[in-house]
Parts: C-alpha cells; structure tokens; sequence
C-alpha cells in the first residue's frame, strides 16, 4: 500500500492504563503525517478524546463494515477507529480481567489489517499481560503474540534511542532472549538459535533501516565475557564460534565484549546494533539514556511492527488524563513510517 500518508494500525493498549491517552495524542499529533488507525473501544475513545482536546475528530467503523468495504476515506483532520468493544467498564488505574480478552482482539485486529492490505504497520501501546492471563488466555507478551500468530519460528527484540545529552550518538540494544526467567537464560544461549537472531538483526538493519553494511556488537553472558572460561563457558562453546561463523559469511560482527564495560562512546561509536543476551543486560542502559523516548521494534516479522519502551503507567492514569508523556508512542508512529518509505 503506498501512499504519501502511510497508514499505521495503532493498538491503544491495556484501557486502564495509559495507552489510549498516548495513542489519542500521538494520533492526533501526526495525523499529517501518518493516517492513524487506532484500534480500541470507539465510545472510550471518543470520551477520552472529548475530554483531552474537543477538536480531536474520530470516525468509528466496525470490524463487520472493514472486512466488507475495507479501510474507508478519511480525511487528515479526523483519526479513525476499529471499534472492539470492552466488555466492562474501566476504571483508570484498576486493572479488570473481563476485559482482557478484548485487548487481545485488538491485536488480532491489527495483524488482519496488514495482512489484508488495509495499513502498512502496526504500533502498539502497553497492555498488561497479568490481565490477559487472569481472563484465562496463556500470554507472554506482544512479541511473542505476533510471532505465533504470523507463524514466524523466530524473532527479535530492539529497542531504540536517537542521540541524547547522555547518550552522543543513536543506539539501538537487540536481545537474544527475551521474557525468560534469569535462571533459564544460560540454557536458551544456543548456536542455532544466537546465529539466527544475528541474520534477522542483519537483515533487517539492512532492509528495514537502509544500514548496507551492519555493525553487530555482542555482549558475552558472564561477567569479564567469561574471563576464558573462569567464569562460564558459554562464550567459548557458543557465542564465540557463532560470531565466526557470521564473520566467515561476510557480516561485521563483534565480540563478544563483557557487558559492563561494552556500552561506552568507544565501542558504540563504531556499531550500528549492540546484542545483549538477556533482557536486562542490555535495556536498563538504553532506558537509561532515553526513557519516554525509546522505541521496540520487533525484528524478523513478515510486517513492521513498533511499540513504547515503558508500561502501561497504571499509577499516572490513576491520577487521571494529562499526566502521560506520549513521546514513546509518537516517536515509535513516526519509525514505523519511515520503514514503511523506505521498503
């Protein structure tokens, strides 16, 4: 689908939260830039949307109506909405599993649009995933959701920052794992597993950011990168013959460097992705120098998908609408139509 406006699905995310606010005012911000297609609770949204700025215009059509006539016109001034339907009422700040299956919805809904050719991308807001295992649906998180339900056998996580007072130059952090407990981590670091998530990386980097020749940093597993073995042996079993195997195919990869010492101007400098092996290895740093304004992209997937660097902030929509930062949200509307330009 091209067209100067790309058209970008955008998931409000857990409504007790934060996520419809920031979708409301990301939307509304780069309407002229994007055509926004927020997928929500229409009638919330328009209560939210009267409440937050009476000029916000929202044109609701059904999921029934979509699958019929496809995406209808609309106009740069009004955002449009695929009505999914809540099943109780919300309360800021008070999470409720009878509407988790809803939530879900919306993601379904999202992945039809791309697959059906209606938007080009999909951005996502926080959700909560206890309260969608509470309504009884086994749940991990959207990047797994999205890799099931595009049956895609693997994919990986980045976050990225642009440049900041703390943070000189641009940085994107991928994972190896992602949502594993620690004690498991060890166990999941495998060859042909660590080797695939460095040719999504790769190519991704290559077609989706337009980098010809991608510069992969990797961090080792154990403190010191395993101090030769002293302190684990996984970056001699694994990592190190892997980053072999992908220098003797031609990519620039690195490593592996020890984590603590690896996120410094010297060696980020000169890379274009660092690959951290757990979680929270590589995302407290990149988080760190750019919270509220980093963004997930999920690599690997047969469609472009976005999303917040943060949580679904129950404690400030607690306190009601606006004390939510929508930075994340429109940075991550705003990377998603880049890609969709540049492919």
């Amino acid at each position: 689908m091209s067209q100067s406006r790309p058209v970008i699905a955008i998931t409000v995310g857990e409504p007790a939260g934060i996520g419809p606010e920031i979708s409301l005012l990301a939307a509304w911000q780069c309407r002229h830039e994007i055509r926004p297609v927020l997928i929500g609770d229409a009638a919330y949204l328009a209560m939210l949307a009267a409440e937050i700025n009476s000029e916000i215009s929202l044109m609701g059509v059904s999921q029934q109506a979509l699958r019929y006539s496809g995406m209808p016109s609309c106009g740069k001034d009004q955002i449009t909405v695929i009505d999914c339907p809540l099943d109780a009422h919300v309360v800021a700040g008070q999470l409720d599993p009878r509407n988790g299956r809803a939530v879900l919805q919306t993601l379904d809904v999202a992945i039809e649009s791309v697959q059906q050719g209606w938007c080009d991308a999909i951005v996502t807001a926080p959700l909560q995933k206890s309260t969608i295992n509470d309504a009884g649906i086994a749940f991990t998180g959207h990047t797994e959701y999205l890799a099931l339900k595009t049956q895609t056998p693997q994919v990986v996580m980045m976050l990225a920052c642009e440049a900041s007072s703390s943070m000189p130059q641009a940085l994107r952090v991928a994972l190896a794992t992602t949502h594993l407990p620690l004690k498991d981590v060890a166990a999941a670091i495998q060859f042909d597993s660590l080797l695939k998530t460095i040719q999504i990386i790769h190519s991704d980097l290559q077609n989706k950011f337009g980098i010809a020749q991608p510069r992969i940093f990797v961090a080792g597993l154990n403190p010191h990168a395993g101090e030769n073995g002293y302190l684990g042996r996984e970056e001699i079993d694994v990592i190190i013959p892997v980053i072999q195997h992908t220098k003797s195919n031609g990519m620039d990869v690195r490593g592996p460097y020890p984590a603590d010492t690896l996120f410094q101007q010297k060696y980020l400098q000169d890379a274009d992705c660092v690959l951290a092996m757990y979680h929270d290895q590589g995302l407290p740093v990149l988080k760190h120098a750019s919270f509220g304004m980093g963004v997930n992209i999920t690599l690997g997937l047969p469609l472009i998908r976005t999303s917040v660097d943060h949580g679904t902030a129950l404690d400030l929509a607690k306190r009601g609408l606006g004390h939510a930062d929508a930075s994340s949200m429109l940075v991550a509307m705003r990377i998603a139509a880049d890609i969709v330009k540049r492919l």
